[in-house]
Formats: structure tokens, C-alpha cells, sequence
């Protein structure tokens, strides 16, 4: 079960996959256009709604809704984003083949962008700061915006692993000029791969619509008011918006229950010398999947890691900066790593190697991730409980975790 969602497939999720399925067989003799009211318009009308927002853009990952709000925001060559150090490497993709230089930024002990870091990052050439909210818990976004409406920058939201969380009451993806999510099976709920993109912004609506849609303008008239793009297809399936359109319904049964799961879990672990929690900006606006103890000594942390069958966060192929080699690879002039771009100037690769960021080296070196409801050992939760989990499970699980704390700190 790799996030909360997977436990909450049910007859909603078949219902709706096979309504798909009879709309087809119902209309397979029909000509010209399928009739209105798909899934995927009902999930996008559904969606904004939930957030309040205006605007949504269902497409095809995560991937897809964070290249598609780059560029509904206009970002391009020759402009940098921030971007923090851990997060997905998707990020960081995005980033790449919007034609932008990506600029690596420190996290704080919440594992989110650290505000005055990215400040001192901030150039003439800065478009936009893509704040990460990382294993399920919002980054601090009365400061972040700050910052960026200081520097006439935008902000886009990566909310792929906090979707229904909140900062301060107001949700995640809604802060910022665009928010981009993933419902992949990773995720708090999940479409079995999917995204989407939500906006307050007509004109950003507009070219998100027609990035994601051979340049049709929303509506799908070929002609009128718009920005003229050459757009991509990075559709949603009506399968994905069925499944979509059924975990949403579910979003906040699936919040409480894995917040419920988190706090008995924590409560059954003491503070205790040498470990602490993760700093949380908005302990009541989390999802809760996942608890994070940072410890003082990397040596314990790797110690409590080995003994439950986990790893630090920091070993995390795909999440860490320092172990994705196709970033310095950027520079390289024979075999740059992103194909459809030139290479970067040599010079940019320093800012890419490991130990550019070495506030983030440390925190991911000594911090180890239980899992609540979300499993997923390449983030480094390969250990812990699951929604589904009772009472005696969860306690079961406390007690190996107290017992290597006990052996790793003594």
C-alpha cells in the first residue's frame, strides 16, 4: 500500500471506471464530439471547488502539472527558478526543459525551503521560487510569498506530497500563482498516475489549458482572447479522473484517519535526548504521513535506520541533490543531461555538486522517516504503519522504533 489512498479503493473508484466505460459503449456509433460532462471536466469543476479556486487543469502526472504551471507562468531561457535542495527530482526536470537554470536553495529543520537561504539566492534573473512541501507538511508560505511579492517573483507550489494540507487554514497549492500536484500511487490520494494544476489566474488558466492541449483555448475554440501556444498533450485519462474523482471524495476521511494513526504512533515515543522530531510550520495543517526524527549524530541515525530496515533521508537517490548526477551533468558539452537545451556554462556546476548545500547534507544525514500510512523506501519510509494499522500494530511498531533508539542512543 504505497499511500493512504490504496487503502480506500472501494466500489466508488469501480463505479466510476465503469460509467467510463458505458459512456464509451453508448456512444461508439455516434459521430463528431463525445458528449460533455466527462470525467475529467467533472473532476476539474470538482477539484477548484474543493480549493476554491477558479481554475483547474487535470493532466497526466506531476511531472506534467509542474512543466505545464512553469509555463503558463511565461518561464523560460535565460530565467533562474529557486528550488530547495530535497526535494523530487521532478522539480528539478521541470525546471530544466521549461529552458530555465534551476538554483539550488538550503532547507530548514522543517525540510522546506529555508526563507532567508533563498533570499541570498535571489537575482535580477530570478522568475519564479518553487517551494517544495516535502513529506506531507507545509513550507512557510506567509514568508515565502513575502519574500516573492518583495521581488516582483512568482511562486509555484509543488504540493505532489501534501495534497489537503493547509498552512494557516488557507490549503497548499492556493498561496501561490499556480499549484501543481501528482496522484500518482505514492501520494495521499491517487489516480493511479495523474496531476493537476490549479490557478486564481485567468490568463495563467489560459496557457496552462493550451500548454497542456495542442494550444486549444479553454473550451477547445481554436480562435480567440489568448496567449497563442504550441501546446503539448498532457491529458489526464478519463480512467485517471474516474479514480481521481473518487479518492477526492474521500480526501478528508483519509486526512483524519492517517493524522489519528500519526499521533498515537508519537505518543507512544517519548522525547527523549538525541533525537527530535521534525520542526513543523503548521503542526495542524500536516497530513501526517510520515513522522520524521532528526537526531544529533548521523552515526545513530544511520544506526536506528539499519536496525528497522530503513535508510536516512539523505541516501534518497531522486529526492537528495547531491545524488542526482544528471545535475552537474547540465554542463556537460558533450553530453549535456537534458536533451532539447544546450549545456550550461561550466561554472554553474559548482552550485550543483554535493556539498553546495551543506545545511541540507546535515539534516538529511541524521534523519530517519517513519511511515503513517504513506510506504515508500526510496524516500527512505521503509518502516512503520499504514492506515489500516490497529491499535496493537501501531504499538508494536512504536515499541522496534523505541527499542533501537534505546540501542543506537543508549
Amino acid at each position: 500500500m504505497p499511500g493512504p489512498g490504496y487503502a480506500y479503493f472501494g466500489s466508488e473508484e469501480e463505479q466510476n471506471v465503469l460509467d467510463v466505460l458505458r459512456r464509451w459503449r453508448e456512444t461508439r456509433e455516434t459521430f463528431g464530439a463525445l458528449p460533455p460532462a466527462s470525467q475529467i471536466d467533472r473532476f476539474e469543476t470538482e477539484v477548484a471547488a474543493r480549493f476554491g479556486t477558479p481554475y483547474c487543469v487535470a493532466v497526466n502526472s506531476g511531472t506534467s502539472a509542474l512543466l505545464t504551471a512553469l509555463a503558463a507562468l511565461g518561464v523560460g531561457p535565460g530565467d533562474e527558478v529557486v528550488v530547495p535542495g530535497y526535494m523530487f527530482v521532478a522539480s528539478l526536470a521541470a525546471i530544466v526543459y521549461s529552458g530555465a537554470t534551476p538554483v539550488l536553495a538550503e532547507i530548514d529543520e522543517s525540510f522546506t525551503l529555508d526563507v532567508e537561504d533563498v533570499r541570498r539566492r535571489l537575482t535580477p534573473r530570478t522568475r519564479a521560487i518553487m517551494v517544495v512541501h516535502m513529506l506531507g507538511a507545509p513550507s512557510a508560505m506567509d514568508a515565502l510569498t513575502a519574500l516573492a511579492r518583495e521581488h516582483g517573483v512568482a511562486v509555484i507550489e509543488d504540493v505532489a506530497q501534501a495534497c489537503g494540507a493547509t498552512y494557516r487554514g488557507r490549503l497548499l497549492g492556493t498561496w501561490g500563482a499556480a499549484g501543481a500536484f501528482s496522484l500518482n500511487p505514492f501520494k495521499v490520494v491517487t489516480a493511479g498516475e495523474g496531476g493537476f494544476v490549479l490557478t486564481s489566474d485567468a490568463r495563467i488558466h489560459q496557457r496552462a489549458f493550451s500548454f497542456h492541449d495542442h494550444g486549444f483555448l479553454p473550451g477547445k475554440p481554436e480562435g480567440g482572447d489568448g496567449d497563442l501556444l504550441f501546446g503539448l498533450n498532457l491529458h489526464m485519462t478519463e480512467f485517471g479522473a474516474a479514480v481521481a474523482r473518487a479518492q477526492f471524495g474521500k480526501l478528508e476521511e483519509i486526512l483524519d484517519r492517517t493524522r489519528e494513526v500519526k499521533r498515537a504512533f508519537v505518543e507512544r515515543v517519548p522525547q527523549r535526548p538525541g533525537v527530535r522530531r521534525r520542526t513543523l510550520h503548521d503542526a495542524d495543517g500536516e497530513c501526517g504521513t510520515l513522522a520524521v526524527y532528526v537526531f544529533a549524530d548521523a552515526t545513530a541515525a544511520r544506526a536506528v535506520a539499519d536496525e528497522l530496515g530503513a535508510t536516512v533521508l539523505g541516501e534518497s537517490p531522486k529526492h537528495n541533490y547531491a545524488r542526482i548526477p544528471a545535475l552537474p551533468a547540465l554542463t556537460s558539452a558533450e553530453h549535456p543531461s537534458a536533451p532539447f537545451r544546450p549545456a550550461l556554462a561550466p561554472e554553474a556546476a559548482a552550485g550543483y555538486r554535493p556539498g553546495s548545500l551543506p545545511r541540507t547534507d546535515d539534516l538529511l544525514g541524521r534523519s530517519v522517516a517513519v511511515a503513517i500510512g504513506l510506504s515508500d523506501a526510496y524516500l527512505g519510509a521503509g518502516f512503520g504503519v499504514t492506515v489500516r494499522s490497529t491499535e496493537q500494530e501501531i504499538e508494536l511498531a512504536a515499541s522496534r522504533f523505541r527499542a533501537a533508539l534505546d540501542r543506537a542512543l543508549g
